[in-house]
């Protein structure tokens, strides 16, 4: 039985990696083609939560956040694919990744998630790398992994629906 699938927005998570990239292209293709709102997210790592590394820093850790997340929006701005900047979302987090990227698609009514994975070696982080495998676990939607280097493709037109196997249900 054929389900509709409909994508008003899609979150593309970056760390500004490679892989982060692949991702980017891939989700920015999907969202174009179904006249999605594209959301770029950066999460910015607590320094709180390592105790042990806020003992190294000279500034205040405030000032230091701050400045970090005025660089991320930065980089998330210069991100924006060409054309898309009407229909893109930038935002920044501060906090655990997986907990602040699943946060964001709960609250924002988050349709695909579209993650980069860096795939280090056969079964290193079950093959995903932490943070993505516990987005896949815990995210409210469905997320849709790219590994780098990935497969170049092109959506030549809008996705109407899709089959799904009958033992198969969406949650």
């Amino acid at each position: 039985e054929a389900i509709m699938i409909s994508l008003k927005a899609v979150l593309v998570p970056t760390d500004f990696s490679e892989c982060s990239d692949a991702a980017l292209r891939y989700g920015t293709a999907l969202a174009e083609a179904f006249g999605a709102t594209l959301h770029l997210l950066n999460v910015v790592h607590d320094p709180y939560a390592r105790p042990w590394a806020a003992e190294g820093f000279a500034a205040p850790i405030a000032d230091l956040v701050a400045d970090w997340e005025a660089q991320a929006r930065r980089r998330l701005t210069e991100s924006i694919p060409a054309g898309a900047a009407a229909h893109t979302v930038i935002q920044t987090a501060v906090g655990s990744p997986h907990i602040e990227i699943t946060g964001y698609a709960a609250r924002h009514g988050i349709d695909l998630i579209v993650l980069g994975t860096h795939g280090r070696g056969p079964l290193g982080h079950l093959l995903l790398g932490s943070v993505a495998e516990r987005v896949v676990r815990c995210a409210p939607c469905p997320v849709l992994t790219v590994r780098h280097p990935q497969h170049e493709f092109v959506v030549e037109t809008p996705v109407a629906h899709a089959l799904m196997p009958a033992d198969v249900t969406p949650h």
